[in-house]
């Protein structure tokens, strides 16, 4: 592997272990959401990012639901600012694209809305609250 890091596309048998460990360091333990509300009966239907780095580690992660929905992107810490979320993002939505979906929706924590907005996301709604964090629905017409 040349590149820093590389994005694969698994399924959660695939993803679990290491998709567990970056959505828990990122949302359990930095952002502080109750790890109950973390898990949920949608893993196992959805297709899951990994960003790998050269050392075979996650980095990142991010899955794409089956009603075209992208949750859970998470990145390191120290990797942010580095296009690994860009490349988990960009992984998802061309999966969405071969899977001929119309669009794409997500629930963005309002920080990041200025990175989906990038990527051609617009914002939808008002600013609601989940798991204790400010967040808007934002969408993208494939």
């Amino acid at each position: 592997m040349t590149e820093p890091f590389v994005v694969h596309l698994l399924d959660w048998n695939a993803a679990r272990d290491q998709a567990r460990r970056v959505r828990e360091e990122v949302f359990v333990r930095e952002q502080g959401v109750p790890i109950e509300m973390e898990w949920d009966e949608w893993d196992e239907r959805c297709v899951h990012a990994l960003a790998i780095d050269r050392a075979g580690q996650a980095i990142g992660t991010g899955r794409l639901l089956p009603d075209g929905r992208i949750g859970r992107m998470a990145v390191l810490r120290a990797w942010r600012g580095r296009g690994v979320g860009a490349a988990i993002l960009e992984a998802l939505m061309q999966q969405a694209r071969e899977r001929r979906m119309a669009e794409i929706t997500l629930h963005a924590q309002t920080y990041a809305t200025g990175f989906y907005e990038r990527h051609g996301f617009s914002t939808e709604g008002e600013i609601f609250m989940e798991a204790g964090i400010p967040h808007v629905t934002m969408t993208l017409r494939l």
